[in-house]
């Protein structure tokens, strides 16, 4: 649950951030924001977001779409990140069949950074790579800040494909839930159920949901913020 906060938080930063209209902008800083920007705030990794999107469709391949998940995957601030999380767990806590103590913790941190890591290969690399799915996410870039949130959000239900089109993103959907299922592998007894694991399942697509609304606004804040 505290992903979900912490993502809505920071999507709601950047939509109040954000300027609406969007203001017009140079040439030179329409380079400099079209430059690969792989972290959003200098920590939290951003390695599948297209932020100028060419008008002509360039689709990537199987291969990088595995690399993009080992990116996002092993960024030095997931594995902080998780830590984070165990802690918040432990504190409340949660999944009390692991107990407290050290062995608890590490526990609760190998779980947490598994439920991410199984969810982004699967999702931006498995499914993608079976399906012919594009798994990065396009910028709007224009339009009223109400217009660019919507587009944002449901963009974990309206993917491109591989040839161009657009079609149900069935890797981010199905590729959460087969992540909150696996879940129930290694998690304790009292928490692999029904109830539990669409509960995974939610948190992680609408995290993700909530994270587009960063990725589309942050270029916005970081040229309103940092003057680039």
């Amino acid at each position: 649950m505290c992903k979900l906060v912490a993502t809505l938080v920071f999507a709601g930063i950047a939509g109040a951030q954000a300027p609406d209209p969007p203001e017009t902008r140079t040439e030179s800083t329409m380079e400099s924001a079209s430059k690969d920007d792989k972290h959003i705030l200098g920590v939290v990794p951003n390695y599948a977001t297209v932020n100028e999107p060419s008008k002509v469709y360039q689709p990537i391949s199987a291969r990088d779409k595995f690399i993009t998940a080992a990116h996002d995957t092993f960024d030095p601030f997931n594995w902080v990140l998780a830590g984070v999380y165990a802690g918040v767990y432990q504190w409340q806590h949660d999944y009390p069949q692991w107990g407290q103590g050290a062995s608890g913790y590490w526990k609760r941190y190998g779980a947490t950074f598994a439920d991410g890591a199984i969810s982004t290969y699967v999702s931006e690399g498995i499914l993608p790579t079976l399906l012919h799915e594009d798994p990065r996410y396009f910028r709007l870039g224009d339009g009223s800040k109400w217009h660019r949130i919507g587009y944002a959000m449901t963009r974990v239900l309206i993917t491109k494909t591989d040839s161009g089109g657009e079609r149900f993103n069935n890797s981010e959907i199905e590729g959460n839930l087969i992540a909150a299922a696996l879940g129930n592998l290694y998690y304790p007894s009292l928490n692999r159920n029904v109830g539990d694991t669409f509960e995974k399942f939610a948190i992680n697509v609408i995290s993700d949901s909530g994270f587009n609304v960063l990725k589309e606004f942050w270029p916005d804040m970081r040229h309103k913020v940092l003057h680039r």
